[in-house]
Order: C-alpha cells, then structure tokens, then sequence
C-alpha cells in the first residue's frame, strides 16, 4: 500500500492521464507532484526550462514503459504544456533557483531531496531512487547525490549557471563546494549527456565533471558536428525531449537506452 506524508494529498489527475497527483511541502517550497501508476524502482525525472512539454511526457511513458514508478515535480507552467515566457522569466528571478550562481545550490534542490526521500519511502521494490535531470534541472542531480538513498544519478545537459561567458562560468556546474564535495566522495556511478555543440551545456563543465569524478563519470557525447552522420543540428540542446530521434541506431535512442540500463543496474 502507497504511504503518503501528512502534508500529501492525493487524486487520480485529470491532466496527466496514467498518473496520480499530490501536493508536496518541505522548506516553505509547496509543489504538486504526478507519480505513474506504475510499480518498479523510484525515478525521480526533473522536466526542463520549457516546463513539463509533451516532448518530456513522452521521455517519462518510455521509462516507466521499461518497468519503473516515476515522479514528475511541477516546478512551474502547467502539465503537458511548453511554458509561456513569463513562466520562464519567473524561474530566472525566483527565490527557489539560483541560475547565474556557479558555486551554489538552488534552495529548490532542498525540497527535492526531500521529495527523494518521500519516494525512498515508498515500498518499490528497488535498493534506492533514481534521478534524472535535464537542461535547468540537470546539476541538481549533483545535490541529490548527497542523500544515501540516490543510486542512480543522470545529468543530462546542465544548464547553469545561465549565461555562461567566462570559461570559469563555463566550467561551473551551479552547485554549492561542500555537497559536490559529498556526491564525489560517493561510490557511485554518475551517467552524463550532452550534444558536442551544445554551448548551453559547455563542453568546460562536462570537463569538469570529469576531473571530479575520474572514472566514475560515465560521459556520453553525440556529435552534433555539421555534417553529422545522423543530421543533428549543431545547436542541437535537449538529447531526451526536442531534439531526441526514437528511431533505432540513432544515437538520442542509444543513450535513452543506456540510461534505462543504468538504471536496471542500480537500482534493481
């Protein structure tokens, strides 16, 4: 039997079918969380700055297609739609994110960890949660790390900080020292991706990810190149959501591929 914290409500959502609906408090931070009707090992998927896009919906069914409960954070915007400007405006002066920081942690990954904690709770069958973040929310996964239950950490295209012009910005990863400090310390394997002409997600700060966490940092690559085998356009952002190819042999499905095998690995 699903065990709610107090401060959880929950309803069958009208507006994702497939998912339930309930309200999460931790920290003065209040969001509404979708979790699949599904049994299998905890997944926390973090959407992106567009929101949670139906590109990102379709992200989340491949993977609790492949046997996984997943739990979808509404951050802002509204479920299955891109977000407005001004939504996106909001999250860049919000208390909650800190998007120009290179070495601090957005107050929302307290409440995040939190939620992964409420999901750890859960009797799911696994030995730990699994986290997934993309473009805004992908180095949150960095503070994640620090709880012991996370045991399958995937940093998809880090964005912050935001307007990256300097090469220490570049190499920045928008976490706090001393919790990044913790993730490397962790035996753990940590997957990545990005495109190779991503210059949201500079190629500096995955070079970072690599002089910290050596070997434990599982980093894959797609060229986006122009002129690239499979036609990826050299600013090609998203790997999982607008700019993924579902098609088989293209390169976005071998790495959704390789992190439902992570997360097999890790969790079950």
């Amino acid at each position: 039997m699903l065990q709610y914290l107090d401060n959880s409500s929950i309803l069958l959502s009208m507006n994702l079918p497939g998912y339930t609906e309930f309200s999460f408090q931790s920290d003065n931070i209040e969001h509404s969380v979708f979790r699949s009707l599904t049994n299998g090992p905890g997944v926390l998927l973090m959407h992106e700055l567009p929101g949670m896009t139906p590109e990102f919906l379709k992200l989340a069914k491949r993977i609790f297609d492949a046997g996984f409960t997943v739990f979808l954070p509404l951050l802002f915007g509204n479920p299955n739609e891109t977000a407005v400007i001004s939504d996106t405006f909001h999250v860049c002066i919000s208390r909650e994110f800190k998007c120009l920081a290179n070495h601090e942690s957005s107050p929302i990954t307290h409440w995040l960890r939190a939620l992964s904690r409420r999901i750890d709770s859960e009797n799911l069958g696994a030995r730990g949660v699994g986290a997934i973040g993309l473009c805004l929310t992908g180095g949150f996964v960095l503070s994640l790390m620090i709880e012991p239950h996370l045991m399958a950490p995937v940093i998809s295209e880090p964005a912050l900080p935001l307007l990256a012009f300097t090469d220490e910005a570049k190499a920045a990863l928008g976490v706090d020292p001393e919790e990044l400090n913790i993730a490397v310390a962790r035996e753990i394997p940590l997957l990545g991706l990005r495109f190779s002409g991503d210059q949201i997600c500079p190629e500096l700060r995955f070079a970072t990810l690599c002089a910290r966490f050596g070997n434990k940092f599982e980093r894959i690559e797609i060229d986006s190149s122009p002129g690239n085998k499979f036609g990826i356009r050299p600013r090609a952002h998203a790997v999982l959501t607008n700019d993924y190819n579902d098609a088989v042999g293209t390169p976005t499905r071998a790495a959704l591929e390789r992190i439902i095998s992570f997360l097999k690995t890790n969790l079950k």
